[in-house]
């Protein structure tokens, strides 16, 4: 295999690299109801075999462990890679691309992709992600998203979304596009109340230089939205001198069967 690197987007390749700290730290994990949907809806349990594809540092990776299936993690950046292997040291964590996965054919019960899809909702995706399911495997698809009902986290976003520069985002709904996909059955989706609670630091600021096009900035524009996010923080009376705060999302869960 090829440099991974090479066939992913820039900013995902160039933000990811040098943010995997910050995604680690700033970034919620999943729900607890995620483990009742993957038992359920994509029926992994004990002596499922799971691809955890575009793994990043583990997040969705221990979920499916704790499920009780076996897993392996599919990750084209180093950095998150060894993160992942560092956190999870009996999950076998190997570089590869949504479009060149190392895993056999008709091998896995399950592919999981978490927080990533939409970087490469293609054709080209999900014939690979077709080759390595066995006949009714399921591909699942998983997103944590701030809930931006909530005033404040428009404001949030209006500081970032200027620097997306025509970076993929879930939030856009373009990766449905890739469906119905030739292959699978059809979408199923549901949606779950979440939250994300730690020190401001973490749980905001992190959490927005951990986003792809933002850590992929120069130096001194990444510290400009810094800059603009602890401002926000010290005049929103929700998050103003607060050691803790709570940051609302909702996770976004879909499912589809190869048929």
């Amino acid at each position: 295999m090829g440099d991974a690197r090479e066939s992913i987007h820039h900013a995902a390749a160039e933000g990811f690299a040098v943010a995997a700290d910050d995604y680690a730290r700033g970034r919620p994990d999943y729900p607890p109801v995620i483990l009742a949907w993957l038992r359920d809806d994509l029926g992994v349990g004990p002596g499922t075999t799971v691809v955890d594809l575009a793994a990043g540092t583990g997040k969705f990776t221990a979920r499916l462990v704790e499920a009780g299936a076996t897993v392996t993690a599919v990750e084209p950046i180093d950095a998150m890679r060894e993160r992942l292997a560092a956190a999870l040291p009996g999950v076998p964590a190997l570089p590869g691309t949504a479009t060149s996965i190392p895993i056999a054919d008709a091998s896995a019960d399950v592919v999981a992709c978490a927080q990533a899809f939409h970087w490469f909702a293609t054709p080209g995706a999900l014939a690979e992600i077709r080759r390595v399911l066995r006949p009714g495997g399921r591909l699942g698809l998983v997103w944590n998203a701030r809930d931006e009902r909530v005033g404040w986290t428009g404001r949030l976003a209006r500081i970032t979304e200027p620097h997306e520069g025509g970076a993929p985002q879930f939030r856009t709904g373009a990766w449905r596009d890739a469906f119905p996909a030739e292959g699978f059955g059809p979408l199923h989706e549901r949606t779950f109340s979440h939250s994300h609670a730690g020190p401001p630091g973490d749980v905001i600021v992190r959490r927005a230089l951990s986003t792809s096009y933002i850590a992929a900035l120069p130096p001194e524009r990444k510290a400009q939205v810094r800059d603009e996010i602890l401002a926000l923080i010290a005049s929103e009376p929700e998050l103003a001198g607060r050691d803790e705060v709570v940051v609302p999302y909702r996770t976004f869960a879909y499912w589809t069967e190869k048929a």
